[in-house]
């Protein structure tokens, strides 16, 4: 029988594991959808220096930013182009599990779309996305706003060893 994406009921059963599905959620009833569950804007960035990709793992630079405040709404302007966004739930993905991340149908109404790599089996942390604004009005955003889907995928196996790459565990705070 072939697998589908993880439903409600079974979404909202990982979110009660150890480690959760999801943790750092604010609106649960919001956020939990049919087919995926909703993650928030946590902090917007400017890029402000090129990014470098090697042939070999070490041969890699990721580009410098510039965090963007918002107003005293807590509402943010953006003009045309890209911005690196994060967003305020660690994701914990068990080694059975791989998701992938699509933006909230609105943003693609108002010319703006969010745009992540596949989110691994295995992988922890509180991920970032490219969000590209191209509307050439640009886009009024809040944060706290749900601005991307994440639909998660049964394996048909478990793998062996899960994620174990550079972002494992990113923008956690750190145990010391």
């Amino acid at each position: 029988m072939l697998a589908g994406a993880l439903d409600h009921d079974s979404i909202m059963g990982l979110l009660h594991g150890t480690p959760p599905l999801v943790e750092g959620y604010t609106h649960l009833s919001q956020q939990l959808q049919p087919n995926g569950f909703d993650l928030t804007l946590k902090t917007v960035a400017l890029y402000t220096t090129p990014g470098y990709l090697g042939r070999l793992p070490h041969q890699r630079v990721v580009a410098t930013l510039s965090e963007v405040s918002g107003d005293v709404d807590g509402q943010i302007h953006l003009g045309p182009g890209p911005y690196l966004v994060t967003f305020n739930e660690v994701v914990n993905l068990p080694n059975h599990i791989m998701a992938l991340g699509l933006p909230r149908s609105t943003l693609l109404r108002s010319g703006v779309t969010v745009n992540t790599a596949v989110w691994d089996a295995g992988y922890s942390g509180r991920s970032q996305a490219m969000l590209m604004v191209a509307n050439p009005f640009g886009f009024r955003l809040e944060f706290g706003a749900r601005i991307m889907q994440l639909v998660f995928l049964p394996l048909a196996k478990p793998v062996t060893e899960g994620y174990q790459g550079t972002y494992q565990g990113e923008n956690l705070p750190t145990v010391e």
